[in-house]
C-alpha cells in the first residue's frame, strides 16, 4: 500500500516533491494548453466581426432614399384600418428606425443600416420572430428586401415575413409591400399605401 501511494506522489507531483524534469514538463504542458486556448479566442474574434468592402456612392444613395422617410405617415391596406407609422433618423444618422402602429397592442419596429454595399431591415414583429432581409441596390426608388434568416423563429409552422419591397414614388407617397412565409413557402402578401403627413 505504501508503495502504491509513493507512485501515486512521483505521477502528480505535491508540494515540492516532484524532480525539476517533472515540474518543467507540467509548465510545458501549462504553456502549450494556454496558447490552445489563446488561438481559440483569436479565431473566435475573427469570426465575429469582418471589415466590409463599400462604394461610398452607392451606399449614400440607398440609406438617403430611407433617412429622406423620415417623419409621421399614414397606412392604408386592402383589409384593415388605417394606421400610423414613423420613421426616425437615429444612432448619430446611421440607422433609420420605422414604427408601425405606435402605441397600439401590435406595435412593430424596423430597423434599417448599411452593410457594406447593401442596407439591412431587420423586422420586429408582433408574432415575436425578427426576421433579417438586405437590399442590395434600387431601381427608380423601388427596393428589394430578400430574407437572410429569422431569429427566435421557433416551429417551422410559424408564420414569418420573407421579404418586404420599399417603393418610394415620391416625397409624400411610398408602398411597402409583404410576403409572409409559412414552412418556406409563401402565405400571404399584403400592400400597405403610405402617405405622409408631417
Amino acid at each position: 500500500m505504501q508503495h502504491a501511494v509513493h507512485a501515486r506522489v512521483i505521477s502528480y507531483p505535491v508540494h515540492g516533491s516532484a524532480s525539476p524534469q517533472l515540474l518543467q514538463s507540467d509548465l510545458m504542458k501549462f504553456f502549450y494548453l494556454l496558447l490552445f486556448a489563446l488561438s481559440l479566442s483569436v479565431i473566435s474574434c475573427q469570426s465575429a466581426s469582418r471589415v466590409v468592402q463599400h462604394d461610398a456612392d452607392l451606399r449614400t444613395d440607398l440609406f438617403a432614399q430611407v433617412s429622406a422617410l423620415e417623419g409621421r405617415w399614414q397606412g392604408e391596406a386592402a383589409e384593415g384600418p388605417m394606421q400610423v407609422t414613423e420613421f426616425s433618423v437615429t444612432s448619430g444618422g446611421s440607422v433609420v428606425r420605422e414604427i408601425m402602429m405606435p402605441g397600439e397592442p401590435y406595435e412593430m419596429t424596423n430597423m434599417y443600416s448599411l452593410d457594406g454595399n447593401s442596407l439591412l431591415m431587420t423586422h420586429y414583429c408582433a408574432i415575436g420572430n425578427q426576421p433579417r432581409m438586405r437590399a442590395t441596390s434600387s431601381t427608380d426608388g423601388r427596393m428589394v428586401f430578400e430574407s437572410e434568416g429569422v431569429s427566435d423563429l421557433k416551429s417551422s409552422d410559424d408564420l414569418y415575413m420573407g421579404s418586404m419591397t420599399l417603393v418610394i414614388k415620391d416625397a409624400d407617397h411610398a408602398e411597402q409591400h409583404w410576403t409572409s412565409f409559412k414552412n418556406g413557402e409563401v402565405d400571404s402578401e399584403m400592400i400597405i399605401k403610405l402617405t405622409r403627413v408631417q
